[in-house]
């Protein structure tokens, strides 16, 4: 699919992502290990699949919906987290798109080769980076007060949106090497 058109095709593909995203939300509670890895399995999707804005897009939305589907208590007490996740998934979605999408969307040996699951780590590495650096060591220290009980909880905290969100990441990747080989296998069948 060209990555420069933007049609009823893509929103429609946008859609049902979106929609994927906000069901695994209301699991949100029970794991970040659910949520996480599914909401990143789908902006990662959006990249390779229809374009760079709907992956951006997937980023921005995906935090409001999160917020008000099932906000954290750490999310309710330090509302300028969400502009914060939405650069951490744009940086995702952006990473995909400059290191990965031309060999994962040329196919051949190299969309799941040693490059590719590289790649992958690498991209994994930046959000968690991005996140860890402009939440967990800025501002979640700067705008929780030292009075506030969730204070004690700041490592857990800290943990969540650094080394937690390169996890989620990274089985968000899982997903999306799962998905593309069926998918890529099934379109070779149909050819």
């Amino acid at each position: 699919m060209k990555s420069n058109t933007f049609g009823a095709k893509q929103i429609a593909m946008t859609g049902v992502l979106l929609a994927i995203c906000i069901v695994s939300q209301f699991f949100k509670n029970l794991s970040i290990f659910i949520t996480g890895p599914v909401v990143n399995t789908c902006i990662i999707l959006a990249v390779l699949m229809i374009n760079l804005a709907c992956g951006i897009i997937l980023s921005v939305i995906t935090p409001v919906t999160a917020y008000l589907i099932a906000a954290s208590p750490v999310m309710m007490a330090v509302p300028g987290i969400i502009p914060l996740i939405m650069t951490g998934n744009i940086v995702l979605a952006v990473s995909v798109h400059f290191l990965m999408k031309k060999d994962v969307v040329a196919g051949g040996r190299s969309a799941g080769g040693i490059k590719s699951y590289i790649m992958a780590v690498i991209c994994a590495a930046l959000k968690g980076g991005v996140m860890g650096l402009t939440i967990s060591l800025w501002l979640l220290p700067t705008f929780i007060p030292a009075e506030s009980p969730m204070r004690a909880k700041l490592p857990v905290f800290q943990m969540t949106f650094s080394l937690f969100q390169f996890i989620t990441a990274l089985i968000g990747f899982v997903y999306v090497f799962i998905i593309w080989a069926v998918v890529r296998r099934e379109s070779s069948y149909t050819e």
